[in-house]
């Protein structure tokens, strides 16, 4: 709802910040509350932008990181000076390496106590400046919106990522608020020194107000992703009519604009060559799409003669470049120069958005046949043997639950518009394997940072931009000890998320490399928590699955319960496979 502004209101410094929020149509902030930030949470609410408070710094910009990805424009989290930034670090460090565009605003203390020992006051921008594209912090009122607003830019703009803008406390509230507390109007009275500190302490706040009457709130210009060269794509496309046994592997970087998946999603169709998704691309074709593979991708790439990363760099998940075979050509696309020659310099390289060049490259082949069916009938045969064998595996009796029948079972239960958030180690690797999304833009990861502890703010974000989808939150126990006190925040917002801990009692993980490599299960073992009551604890509603026969019913319970917008937990107790056994990544 909005709420009707007083003229008192309407001036302070939150009111500028929330002015350049609606007018970049943001639809919600996320925030844990601090009193340096109230004013922000204020101007919000008045503009009719939803606040999503939460119990953790990091779950807000994990949520905001999720908008970002499913919206395709920045997520916005506010957080208190101090520990309310710090608490983001890791959260920035994943949206930077994940490459999406967030904004961070972070309060501060008084713009003439800096260094003097006040509350929560430390070198914040020092702190953030590694870990994200841009920086910045306001120094008058009038600085407030023209800073937000490039911080959108910033955002979005070449190579997306996080930005964080800094916005002292005394910017923030009301003129008359703020000179009451650096001691009102200077008077004649008191010693020649307070008389001195009562006029420079003066003359700060009318500087720190000077010009505040100018506002910042025009709509914000549109940000065009790099295109591809022409010669490029000419190259690429002359490469591919030569290529017989062609791959292409589509990364997260490509679906940065969330709006283009649709035509990003038609252009691999289209081209008709066999294509590994990975990360935010997963589910770009659907469920079943007959130019989509899923498993040996490291057999593919050692056997094909031309190789399209469209998105992702050679980094560890590619062996770091090994895994090509000899005599392969290789093409890039990516929006980072780093990332076009990371570890393995592309014969064709193109400086330009993974998306666009898709399209074009599509366009330019689109009278041309794809390769030989030889190609796709090998890799389809080794997918559908990989599909045998984790079915057969799926029976096999283990102690409790086998995870991987578990979740076939989830892939069964899951409406067509599903989201799936994935947060943990072993439990939710197989899942990957496993679990298929159902369509553009419905898998949500922590990306290359490989970080524990995204899923609740993950799929608070989810929820409330698909709040008619379903989003199941696939949890390790490890990692749902991260965030399961969010719980508490899908209850309050009644946001009906439905999350799996598969809980073998154990970072399994771990476990099965360091066991067998050092002989020690040290710091690896956990207890068989009961976390459906601690979803109960918090008003969700809570499930203990450790019987086979009752999955299907449980699961169609979780679901039943989240549709009244009430967040569940289905606690199943797992036991342990040789799976992934040799999956370690370093």
């Amino acid at each position: 709802m909005i709420r009707k502004m007083t003229e008192h209101q309407s001036k302070h410094g939150g009111e500028r910040v929330s002015g350049v929020l609606s007018a970049h149509r943001v639809p919600f902030v996320f925030t844990l509350c601090g009193g340096h930030i109230s004013p922000i949470l204020v101007g919000c609410r008045n503009r009719g932008i939803r606040v999503v408070d939460v119990r953790h710094e990091a779950t807000a910009v994990f949520a905001a990181d999720a908008v970002a990805r499913l919206s395709g424009r920045p997520g916005v989290a506010v957080v208190t000076a101090g520990p309310g930034v710090t608490n983001t670090i890791t959260a920035i460090k994943n949206a930077r390496l994940a490459q999406s565009p967030v904004v961070l605003l972070g309060g501060a203390t008084a713009t003439a106590l800096k260094g003097r020992g006040a509350l929560q006051d430390i070198d914040q921008r020092a702190l953030m400046a590694p870990h994200v594209k841009w920086t910045a912090a306001a120094k008058r009122v009038r600085d407030l919106a023209p800073m937000v607003r490039r911080a959108f830019e910033e955002a979005r703009s070449g190579i997306p990522g996080p930005v964080f803008v800094e916005c002292p406390v005394d910017l923030l509230y009301p003129e008359k608020v703020v000179r009451e507390w650096y001691g009102g109007q200077a008077g004649s009275g008191g010693s020649l020194s307070r008389r001195l500190l009562n006029l420079y302490l003066k003359r700060h706040v009318d500087r720190l107000f000077a010009g505040d009457r100018v506002s910042d709130e025009s709509t914000p210009g549109a940000v065009l992703p790099p295109a591809p060269g022409t010669r490029q794509v000419g190259q690429a496309a002359a490469a591919l009519d030569r290529a017989e046994r062609p791959v292409l592997l589509v990364g997260s970087q490509a679906l940065v604009d969330a709006g283009s998946a649709g035509d990003i999603a038609a252009a691999v169709a289209s081209l008709g060559i066999p294509v590994f998704l990975s990360g935010m691309a997963r589910g770009l074709l659907g469920r079943d799409h007959p130019l989509q593979f899923r498993h040996k991708r490291k057999e593919a790439l050692r056997e094909a003669d031309l190789v399209i990363l469209a998105g992702l760099p050679s980094d560890f998940r590619l062996g770091y470049g090994r895994h090509y075979g000899r005599g392969v050509t290789l093409i890039s696309a990516n929006r980072s120069r780093r990332d076009l020659r990371l570890n393995r310099r592309p014969d064709i390289r193109l400086h330009c958005d993974a998306g666009l060049f898709l399209a074009a490259l599509a366009e330019r082949r689109s009278d041309r046949p794809g390769p030989s069916g030889n190609w796709k009938g090998k890799l389809q045969a080794r997918d559908d043997e990989r599909e045998r064998e984790i079915a057969e595996q799926s029976e096999a009796q283990v102690d409790h639950l086998n995870p991987l029948k578990l979740c076939r079972e989830i892939d069964s239960a899951m409406a067509p518009d599903s989201v799936v958030v994935a947060d943990g180690g072993d439990f939710v690797a197989t899942a990957s394997y496993i679990v298929r999304p159902t369509g553009p833009l419905s898998w949500l990861d922590p990306g290359v940072f490989g970080t524990l502890g995204v899923g609740a703010g993950f799929a608070l974000g989810a929820k409330l931009c698909r709040p008619d989808s379903q989003v199941w939150l696939l949890y390790g126990d490890g990692s749902a000890g991260y965030s399961i006190p969010e719980f508490d925040t899908f209850v309050r917002h009644q946001v009906g998320v439905i999350a799996v801990v598969g809980n073998d009692a154990s970072w399994a993980q771990i476990a099965r490399d360091q066991v067998d490599l050092l002989g020690d299960d040290v710091a690896c073992n956990l207890l068989p928590t009961d976390y459906h009551k601690v979803a109960e604890g918090f008003g969700g509603a809570g499930f203990l699955l450790q019987d086979e026969a009752e999955t299907g019913s449980s699961l169609q319970r979780a679901v039943e319960a989240s549709r009244a917008g009430k967040p569940v937990l289905v606690n199943a107790r797992i036991g342990k496979t040789g799976f992934r056994k040799g999956s370690i990544s370093i």
